[in-house]
């Protein structure tokens, strides 16, 4: 009988500090879902092809189904649970609501953290580097024209601020 190989991990998870075992070939994305249960961020392709699972691992974004979950000991993540300020919403979800860039949502998660993650590195000045820099996240509805014009607004606020 050969024993399930696994690693204690200590991840900081949209505040909060949780010491974890995780399988060593436990995807983040999985231990997210199905071991804490934090269902906002959403499996897609599970090739980091359409950005469902875009998190923030240090104020970055990352494909979460593409990283193992015992690669970011020590590390921070934010999902899209711990974006607001208690139920004040953070400026990027507001303007996804004041721009209707939504339409099935299942999506938004992962382009709202997507957005986060942009302002965050700083590279975005035009329209084509935020279509550029946004690629990497799909939207099957078609809400693309919307959600450019929420990342062109989160990018002058945060320009402002």
């Amino acid at each position: 009988m050969s024993s399930i190989s696994k690693e204690k991990i200590t991840l900081k998870i949209n505040g909060t500090e949780q010491q974890l075992e995780v399988e060593v070939w436990t995807s983040l994305l999985d231990l997210l879902r199905e071991q804490l249960h934090l269902t906002g961020t959403k499996k897609g392709c599970d090739h980091g092809q359409c950005g469902a699972c875009t998190l923030l691992l240090d104020g970055k974004r990352i494909n979460s189904c593409l990283t193992l979950a015992v690669m970011h000991d020590g590390s921070e993540i934010t999902t899209i649970e711990g974006i607001a300020n208690g139920d004040e919403l953070h400026p990027v979800q507001q303007a996804f609501i004041e721009h209707d860039a939504f339409q099935c949502g299942y999506c938004t998660p992962g382009q709202i953290c997507s957005t986060i993650g942009l302002i965050n590195e700083g590279k975005a000045k035009t329209l084509d580097d935020i279509r550029d820099l946004m690629s990497g996240n799909v939207c099957r509805c078609g809400a693309y024209s919307n959600i450019v014009k929420v990342v062109q607004e989160a990018l002058e606020r945060s320009e402002q601020a």
